[in-house]
């Protein structure tokens, strides 16, 4: 099958094999439910990955009117599989098997559907092997480590026709999808910029030093597609997403995407036709963190939209009064939004209505979970079911994510650089170099 981008541009627009697109959602077409799981049948589930994230799917797992079946937890850390037993262990009344390598776990035919919270370099290699084995995939973002990725993820949903449910849970907020679809009503008029942000206060990160893998870690999973290398002290535990570029995708995957989601979703907007960053490493300036902390980044459209990325990970100055958001700019007005909700504000700033949600999702904690990633996973299983259409379709979110992508890029190469908007390349012959990655022989994603 082809990844020609024009054809991954041309389908997320209007939907992939078997596909169809409403209101910014898809689902799986009638005759492909005829194939796969029954509405009143009960879905046998698998997560892989169990660090932080993972507890964010349990209120829904558990949840007995959801009839789901936790029968797999998988991690490459034996710790980490005893810990979310013990876990699990708490609310359900049947043994879960537990397992290191997710290929074992994909074997069993009697698995419909896997949560993957692995490292960021794990998700497309281990969506498509999901995919292959005939299981649907709940992937968290980023839900690719390059653009290559990217294009591969797509066109394997198209191939196997599988649900693919991207983890940017605010896509399942109901607030974020009323005051959206007003703002494409009009509300605030031409809507012409939006300005995304994160602010963090992450602390030091110890210098990497050589040492053997801790007691219990698989390392040679753990790196799976990525080159083999030897490991240094505490890499597995979170500092993976700061040392370097073999594991993680900075801070633009590990959270812009979030927002930049948002900014996009709002202004209608598909992939830039430029990208300007300005970005480096401002804070701890000794330490072992060895990807950019603060970065800056301009995406134009070919309507003359805008959308701005400021990112601070480890600066705590709070200029905009909130961690994260996303302000939407129009003609008439603006809009603030953030998982609890929205305020409107007239052209004198004045604000003129709000919504706030009542519900628990975190912003800034690590991992977190709440009312919005019981949504969204709640809306995967439905989608399953064939009762209810993907909040967050892989078309959509890889939209998304290739502005992260294209922003690391422009990182990496210090240079601004256009975009050709059919195909998705970039002019840069240099920044071309960044499409994709090196991988481990014999571990190259593959239709």
């Amino acid at each position: 099958m082809s990844t020609d981008r024009r054809s991954f541009i041309k389908k997320a627009a209007a939907g992939a094999i078997g596909v169809t697109l409403s209101n910014g959602v898809n689902a799986l077409s009638a005759k492909s439910y005829s194939n796969i799981i029954g509405a009143n049948d009960r879905i046998n589930l698998a997560i892989q990955g169990l660090g932080r994230r993972y507890g964010g799917y349990k209120a829904p797992i558990v949840d007995k009117k959801n009839n789901v079946r936790l029968l797999y937890l998988c991690d490459v850390m034996k710790s980490q599989r005893d810990k979310a037993a013990a876990n699990f262990g708490k609310d359900v009344n049947y043994k879960i098997k537990l397992e290191n390598d997710i290929r074992k776990v994909l074997a069993d035919k009697g698995l419909d559907a896997v949560f993957m919270a692995t490292p960021d370099h794990w998700h497309t290699p281990g969506a498509i092997m999901a995919m292959q084995a005939g299981k649907h995939v709940y992937l968290e973002k980023p839900c690719s480590h390059n653009m290559h990725e990217n294009e591969l993820l797509v066109a394997a949903q198209e191939k196997y026709n599988k649900a693919v449910q991207m983890g940017n849970q605010q896509r399942s907020s109901a607030e974020s999808a009323q005051i959206i679809k007003e703002i494409h009503n009009g509300i605030i008029g031409k809507t012409y910029k939006a300005t995304a942000f994160y602010i963090n206060s992450r602390g030091e990160v110890p210098v990497q030093t050589k040492t053997a893998p801790p007691e219990g870690l698989d390392w040679d999973l753990f790196q799976g597609p990525s080159p083999r290398k030897a490991y240094t002290h505490n890499t597995w535990d979170y500092n993976w997403h700061w040392y370097g570029w073999d594991f993680g995708t900075a801070e633009m995957g590990n959270n812009a995407t979030h927002e930049l989601d948002i900014a996009r979703w709002a202004l209608g907007v598909e992939l830039p036709e430029h990208v300007d960053v300005r970005s480096g490493k401002s804070q701890y300036l000794n330490d072992g963190w060895e990807m950019y902390d603060a970065m800056e980044a301009r995406f134009t459209f070919s309507d003359g939209q805008i959308i701005e990325w400021d990112g601070q990970s480890r600066n705590g100055y709070n200029k905009y009064g909130k961690g994260r958001g996303t302000i939407i700019y129009g003609s008439k007005g603006s809009v603030f939004i953030d998982r609890s909700g929205y305020e409107l504000f007239d052209l004198k700033g004045k604000s003129i209505r709000n919504s706030k949600s009542d519900g628990t999702e975190g912003g800034m904690a690590l991992g977190g979970g709440g009312d919005l990633s019981t949504r969204h996973a709640v809306n995967f299983f439905e989608t399953i079911r064939g009762k209810e259409t993907l909040t967050s379709p892989i078309q959509q979110g890889a939209l998304s994510q290739a502005m992260t992508h294209y922003a690391n890029i422009a990182s990496k190469t210090g240079k601004s650089f256009e975009v050709d908007v059919n195909s998705g390349r970039i002019f840069d012959r240099e920044a071309m170099k960044h499409w994709s990655r090196n991988y481990e022989p014999g571990w190259e994603p593959k239709l």
